[in-house]
């Protein structure tokens, strides 16, 4: 039975730091913390000066740690996974262009693998520089580490074509040569081979509890003159809080269990948009992460459909969208030449949604509420809770091309411990 979680401080002790910081477990604060997601990402093959995203991790603690990065498809099914040593105080900056198209991984190591000169990974002054035996023989990888046939693959995958090692499908059929997916980053023990969603059957051997690492995250076009970023979602440990049902961000792979001890995301969000005007002439964009299916549904399928069969496509439980005078949009009060009663469709676990085109507003400025709990559709509940209360991330993009861009976090109302139950009347 679901444990009843009250909102509480939790301190997280950042070794060497003269100060502390504080946290809310279950509020997603811009914290130190054991995991952390970039939601949404995007790479332009077709194009060297088109969309590229880039992220950074860094250590924000004195003790030196290793990082465990893993790729993800937009369907939510590992794709990728390689391992960050981090000295004391340490940055990495990761390009996705980088890794996915040229097959280079960032060259780290811990001091075990560092010899003679510690040119690799150098211990700064204030920092501890420490060996990770587990990583000989893997760390510094030599690049290009990945080969060009799982280039390839990647490259097929990830923009919803079939493998050509496999013949299988991963991710959305945009088969547009942008490369689309999501990227996790965990504090780890030991350089491993294993995928979060192994969680369950080695990867819960390795995680750890270290709430060190934080980060930022870009989207790149040189064509279009324009970045946008934001802090990467900081998703923090605690041992303590959690108990079997309740859920954590990683609990799907372990059936509810808890064993990663990480906080849940929200369940519903709120934010402001604007559609294209003469100052933005862009408009606005939503970046939608969405918790779906299980362990059973991180494996690549036939390609006759369009998402993995167990949860494809997510379904949502309200989306209301306001203008600024808190009118709702509804049919019966769409203006003339809109579709006011087209479905809202948010079916990935990852993806970037034009407003203007995806929720048809008619007002020029306003807001969205955002419940994406699962509501019927291939999967109203999730399988390891037996609840619908799905995780969920919204963040923002306004832009106007080769001018200025501005991104932020959408504002979360609720926990999926503490879900929502409010549905917005309307007309």
């Amino acid at each position: 039975m679901k444990q009843k979680l009250a909102l509480c401080l939790a301190l997280v002790a950042l070794l060497g730091l003269g100060g502390q910081a504080f946290a809310v477990i279950g509020t997603i604060d811009d914290v130190p913390a054991a995991t952390l997601l970039l939601p949404y990402f995007e790479v332009d093959l077709a194009n060297l000066n088109g969309v590229n995203t880039l992220f950074a991790i860094n250590n924000a603690s004195a003790t030196a740690v290793l990082a465990h990065v893993t790729v993800w498809s937009d369907q939510s099914i590992p794709v990728l996974d390689f391992d960050v040593y981090l000295t004391g105080y340490d940055v990495q900056t990761l390009s996705l262009r980088e890794v996915l198209q040229t097959g280079n991984l960032p060259r780290t190591a811990s001091d075990g693998q560092d010899l003679p000169d510690d040119s690799i990974s150098p211990q700064g002054p204030a920092s501890q520089d420490i060996n990770f035996a587990s990583c000989s023989g893997t760390l510094p990888y030599t690049n290009p580490a990945l080969n060009a046939a799982f280039r390839a693959h990647l490259q097929a995958i990830l923009q919803g074509n079939p493998s050509p090692s496999f013949g299988t499908c991963y991710g959305s059929k945009k088969r547009d040569n942008i490369l689309r997916g999501y990227v996790t980053v965990d504090t780890v023990n030991s350089c491993n081979v294993f995928f979060p969603s192994q969680l369950a059957s080695g990867y819960d051997s390795v995680l750890t509890d270290q709430n060190v690492l934080w980060g930022d995250y870009f989207y790149v076009n040189s064509a279009q003159n324009f970045a946008q970023g934001e802090t990467l979602v900081h998703i923090e440990s605690c041992p303590t809080c959690f108990a079997p049902g309740d859920h954590t961000f990683y609990g799907r792979y372990a059936g509810g269990t808890a064993i990663d001890s990480r906080e849940p995301l929200p369940t519903t969000m709120g934010a402001r948009y604007l559609n294209p005007n003469p100052l933005f002439t862009g408009g606005t964009d939503f970046i939608v992460w969405r918790e779906g299916g299980d362990q059973t549904s991180a494996v690549s399928y036939a390609c006759t459909r369009q998402g993995p069969a167990q949860w494809y496509p997510l379904s949502s439980t309200q989306v209301v969208v306001f203008d600024e005078t808190e009118q709702i949009v509804t049919s019966e009060n769409c203006p003339s030449g809109f579709d006011c009663g087209i479905d809202i469709e948010i079916p990935n676990e990852a993806q970037r949604l034009d407003v203007a085109a995806t929720f048809i507003s008619p007002f020029d400025f306003g807001w969205i509420y955002a419940n994406l709990q699962l509501s019927g559709g291939v999967m109203p509940l999730l399988p390891a809770y037996g609840d619908n209360d799905a995780q969920m991330w919204l963040s923002t993009v306004m832009d106007a091309d080769g001018r200025f861009s501005v991104g932020f976090d959408g504002v979360q109302l609720d926990n999926a411990n503490r879900p929502t139950t409010t549905i917005i009347p309307t007309p």
